[in-house]
């Protein structure tokens, strides 16, 4: 261990995060620090760089460099450097798992499961790095013309702090895979483990420079991020409002962008539903990560006949979470920070005041109280209409709301009777009603008797304001790559034919 590293347990940390560019730490341009919190205890876990306009500047000019040597490489060598990328990662499993808990409060098991998925967008991009084809379209006999796809060059990505390996992952695996180079802006709450990312794709023998990493704020280095003319395509997610000022930002330049914003995804459950499966699924959809994801269930939409005894299984789901430090492993850790958890106990507070019943949770738990750390239990509550603020703005919180509704055509029209679309579930034994609604919803992925089963294969992504472009499978590729259509005139040929 260096002496710029402390142990925290058994995992050096660093006491002080520097920018990542050009293959090695680099001292923030200003020379200023964020000092980073532990959301488990409120105390000081480390500090990070506060990038500028300028780190960005230095940080494309190295992706400018590191695109070239990039692109120089055969897909198939390309392919091999992201592979060894994965397994690097699943080899560091522990350390890297134990530093995202750290960093963002989130439990262990949860930690460890984000790692595996950044491994997985290595391995799935990774094998496909070579499979990127165009096409031959059949015009005249005289030429021949193709399609072809290629990389944009230089790609940037704001990160948001609720899962920042996981959606560095996300983000870069694809981008490298159709052979662009990266800058990556995490969240200044939550920069370490992409960091460690970025290390650990010079391990594995990518060229410096193809990956760079500049933390700091999103209004300095996110903006200068967007702004910078060396950059070519921007991928961003996070909050409406800041995606609002990205999108402005990109139609300024012109230049393509992938969002993807909040939600308040829907869970339908008819009466012919599995009850006990889907209270079960339903903590899972708005308490896992303590409902820290943007595609998270929290508008609970049960039919009128199976509201109360569904409203008392789930009240006993919600009885077997445990709450704790991230390292300690419970099954939900703290909110991020203290202006998260105002955010939701803010939110709690109007719903009371809008006349919904709170039938479960709500509090700060009375065992951690003098920790420090920024814990709420997960909240359920009932006599919640569709048009009340708990039902459809995003807490960001392990809020959920239990709206019923009378019949199908109802169900429907609530679910779709909300400024967001980036999910949402069906619940019935009713093949041809499961089919029906899926295809009435106005949402990206809709999930049929579950909740978020498959992570890294199918394509992700939102309608209305949970913003456009799709991440994650095949169709990311698409997003991270230009179509140039080539026609080559071939002569007049033999007449005769």
């Amino acid at each position: 261990m260096d002496a710029s590293a402390t142990l925290v347990g058994d995992i050096p940390v660093r006491t002080r995060y520097e920018h990542f560019i050009g293959g090695q730490h680099q001292a923030p341009s200003g020379g200023q620090y964020i000092e980073v919190e532990n959301p488990s205890t409120g105390g000081r876990l480390t500090e990070c760089a506060r990038g500028n306009a300028s780190d960005i500047s230095k940080a494309v000019a190295s992706a400018q460099q590191g695109y070239r040597a990039w692109r120089a490489l055969k897909p198939l060598q390309r392919g091999r450097i992201m592979l060894r990328i994965s397994h690097l990662l699943l080899d560091n499993l522990d350390s890297l798992a134990y530093l995202e808990s750290l960093d963002t409060g989130k439990p262990l098991w949860v930690a460890r499961a984000d790692v595996e998925t950044c491994a997985r967008y290595f391995e799935y991009f990774g094998g496909a790095a070579d499979k990127i084809l165009g096409e031959v379209v059949p015009t005249t006999d005289t030429h021949i013309t193709y399609s072809i796809r290629e990389p944009y060059g230089v790609t940037g990505h704001i990160i948001p702090w609720n899962g920042p390996i996981t959606q560095a992952g996300r983000g870069a695996a694809p981008a490298l895979c159709a052979g662009n180079s990266v800058v990556l802006k995490p969240a200044e709450e939550t920069s370490i483990t992409t960091l460690e990312l970025a290390r650990l794709c010079i391990e594995a023998g990518m060229p410096a420079g193809v990956v760079n990493v500049v933390t700091g704020y999103g209004a300095e280095a996110g903006k200068a991020l967007v702004d910078n003319m060396g950059v070519r395509r921007i991928s961003f997610t996070g909050s409406v409002e800041t995606g609002r000022e990205v999108l402005h930002g990109v139609a300024e330049r012109i230049i393509p962008v992938t969002v993807e914003l909040g939600g308040k995804s829907p869970f339908i459950i008819f009466p012919d539903a599995d009850l006990e499966r889907a209270a079960t699924l339903a903590r899972k959809a708005f308490v896992f990560n303590t409902g820290q994801i943007c595609s998270a269930g929290t508008r609970l939409l049960v039919h009128r006949s199976v509201q109360e005894k569904f409203a008392a299984l789930l009240i006993d789901e919600l009885k077997q979470v445990t709450i704790g430090a991230g390292t300690d492993n419970s099954a939900i850790g703290p909110v991020v920070s203290a202006r998260q958890l105002e955010r939701v106990c803010g939110y709690l507070d109007i719903g009371r005041q809008e006349g919904a019943r709170l039938i479960y949770g709500g509090n700060k738990p009375s065992a951690l109280l003098g920790t420090g750390g920024h814990f709420i239990e997960p909240a359920l509550f009932v006599d919640v209409t569709n048009q009340m603020r708990i039902a459809r703005e995003e807490i960001f919180g392990p809020v959920g709301v239990l709206i019923p509704f009378d019949d199908e055509e109802q169900a429907v029209a609530m679910a779709n009777d909300n400024d967001f679309g980036l999910a949402a579930a069906v619940w019935t034994s009713d093949v041809g009603r499961a089919h029906r609604v899926a295809g009435l919803l106005e949402a990206g992925q809709v999930y049929v008797n579950d909740y978020q089963p498959v992570g890294v294969e199918a394509p992700f992504g939102g309608y209305k304001n949970s913003g456009f472009g799709r991440e994650k499978g095949l169709a990311a590729i698409h997003d991270y790559t230009q179509l140039k259509t080539v026609i080559v005139y071939q002569g007049e040929g033999n007449p005769s034919h």
